[in-house]
This record gives structure tokens, sequence and C-alpha cells, in this order.
């Protein structure tokens, strides 16, 4: 915590940061890339010093990760501009993304940061496929990815029990995601089998354990 309150740190930060900008705006180097992506690192790698200093702050790992993503994108965008452009937003998204997994990880009271995890990484891939102009439907993509957030919240452990409430959305997300990408693909031909293959043996499993437990 000491760190977060060093003014000497930031301000060092800050003007660093300043100087890239000001010397790129003035056109005399094109170093901005460069600094704020170490700025944004060291700023990360504070953040996390805080949480491995103590565990109880399980917060600082958003900021940590989050700033970690930032500081790599402009580190890409320094180096290789033109996968930057590609793949920039996405690492951004994806590693704010997995900063709410971690914090899921380290306490698994904390099971609210799975669906902001998956919501982030699904755009990550949302963002990747529509700049790569894949002929695929995007909203199909999020509506999947959002379903399977749900359906991990529905089946990783909680202090509290299993989050049953979330195969309803899970399902429904899926649902909508699939029918959404059946307009472009044939894949309803694939998908409903599996599906109820799935839903299948879901109640075949559960009746053979109940009857086990019956014993």
């Amino acid at each position: 915590m000491k760190l977060l309150r060093s003014r000497i740190l930031w301000g060092s930060l800050l003007v660093a940061g300043g100087i890239g900008l000001l010397l790129e705006n003035l056109d005399i180097l094109r170093l901005g890339g460069l600094i704020w992506g170490a700025v944004l690192g060291i700023a990360g790698i504070v953040f996390l010093s805080v949480y491995f200093e103590n565990r109880v702050h399980w917060w600082s790992l958003i900021p940590g990760i989050s700033l970690l993503a930032l500081g790599f994108a402009a580190l890409l965008g320094f180096f290789f501009p033109s996968l930057s452009e590609s793949i920039g937003s996405s690492i951004v998204l994806g590693g704010i993304g997995l900063s709410f997994f971690l914090v899921y990880l380290v306490n698994r009271e904390n099971w609210w940061a799975i669906i902001p995890a998956g919501v982030l990484a699904t755009l990550a891939v949302v963002s990747a496929v529509d700049v790569g102009n894949y002929d695929v439907d995007t909203g199909g993509i999020f509506f999947v990815g959002v379903g399977i957030t749900f359906l991990l919240v529905a089946i990783l452990p909680t202090p509290v029990g299993q989050m049953k409430w979330a195969y309803i959305p899970a399902l429904i997300m899926l649902l909508m995601g699939t029918l959404i990408s059946s307009q472009r693909l044939d894949i309803l031909l694939y998908v409903w089998p599996i599906l109820i293959i799935l839903v299948g043996g879901y109640l075949v499993t559960k009746a053979v354990v109940s009857s086990r437990a019956g014993r």
C-alpha cells in the first residue's frame, strides 16, 4: 500500500509519460508508445505488488493486470503497428477479463467476477473476428460466449454452493447464439443432435447417481 501512496513514483511516471507525449506531438521523437507502454507496465506491477504483499487486497489484481495489458498493447503499437491494429483491442479486453477471472480464482467468494471475465473475453474474441473480416456472425459469437459464461457460473465451485439459477440464462444465450449463427451456417444440423445428446446424458447420469445414493 505504501507504493500506491508514493507521490514520487506516480509523479515520475506521469512526467515520463508527459515527456513522451510532448516529444511525439512536436514531431521530435516517436517514443510515445514506448514510454507509455513502460509507464503503464510499471503501474501494473505496482498494483500487483500490493496483492502479493497482502493477499487480502485481491482488488489490486484488476488494475494490475489491466494496466499490464494496456502497456503491452502500447508497446505492440510502437514496435508492430499493423499487428496492433489487428489484435490490440483484443489484448486489452482479454487482459481486463483475465484480471476478473483471477479475482475469482484467488477467492471463490468472488463468483460474480466470472461474469465480467466471460463477457470481456467474449468481446475480445468478437473484436478479433470483426477486425479479421471473417465470414462469421459476431452476434452469434457474443451470445454463445455469454452463454458459456453463465454456464461457468453454474458449474464452477463457490462457498455458497452451486449457482443453479445460472443454467437458465446460459441456456437462453446459447440457444440465441445458435439461432443467430444458423442464419449464416447450417450448424443446426449438428448442434441440435449434440444438445439432445448432452441433455439426455445429463438426465441419465443424474438418475444413476440418485439411484446409487438411495442404496
